[in-house]
């Protein structure tokens, strides 16, 4: 259970999960790391005006060289947090979170221009809905690879 509390805290903001988990310092570093990619991109804007429904809007004020760090440095935050908490992890848990960040990212790099393919709902929502296929391929992969290789 205290994983799921760390991957919950760390989805609602990267670093609390290391807190938690008594990683100080690296928490620190997530929470700073935050705090500048999200001030560089212009995220919380981008967050109101996709809101809004002002896409294009969001679009223009996206600053996409430093918006693209966020998905690896969020779910990576998250994957950290979750396998730190104290109990054993499976070896190929990291997967829905790495096939999360791949997907999030493409789907960053499809929403940023004005008529991208996710441009229709922004740079935020789009990006959301890359989680679904990225979880999807990551618990299928691991499911393979725990048959093939009979892991735990």
């Amino acid at each position: 259970m205290k994983r799921i509390e760390r991957l919950l805290w760390s989805i609602a903001f990267p670093g609390f999960g290391q807190l938690l988990n008594k990683q100080f310092l690296k928490g620190l570093l997530f929470i700073s790391l935050e705090l500048i990619v999200n001030y560089k991109a212009n995220f919380n804007q981008i967050i109101a005006y996709s809101f809004q429904g002002y896409y294009e809007r969001a679009i223009a004020e996206a600053h996409i060289n430093w918006l693209l760090f966020y998905p690896c440095l969020y779910f990576y935050s998250m994957w950290d947090a979750y396998k730190n908490a104290g109990e054993p992890v499976s070896t190929l848990t990291f997967l829905p979170f790495v096939f999360s960040a791949y997907f999030v990212t493409v789907g960053l790099m499809y929403s940023s221009e004005p008529h991208g393919l996710g441009s229709s709902i922004g740079p935020v929502f789009f990006p959301m809905l890359c989680v679904i296929p990225g979880v999807t391929v990551g618990l299928i992969l691991k499911w393979i690879l725990q048959k093939i290789f009979h892991a735990q």
